[in-house]
């Protein structure tokens, strides 16, 4: 239980950092600015889920949270809609 908690942090952590730095792109996909800015409101909305699941001890339902929001933000990164670093 404790790895996963430990886990669990390390992953809110990381993300809390990638969004604190996050800079939607302008112009640059073939996706509608709002739209980049709406999935990354909903990968906000992940963070916080982990975090209360963390709170909660479901670790396996934090860790699942905030691995949706890493891979809503990796998916932005790529497409080319936001900026930051891991």
């Amino acid at each position: 239980m404790k790895k996963i908690r430990e886990l669990v942090s390390k992953y809110i952590q990381k993300t809390e950092r990638a969004l604190a730095e996050i800079e939607v792109t302008q112009g640059l996909t073939c996706v509608d600015d709002e739209k980049v800015k709406s999935v990354v409101e909903q990968a906000k909305s992940y963070l916080e889920d982990a975090k209360y699941y963390m709170e909660k001890k479901e670790l396996e339902t934090s860790l699942a949270s905030v691995a949706y929001c890493e891979g809503l933000l990796d998916a932005l990164r790529l497409l080319g809609g936001v900026n930051f670093s891991w």
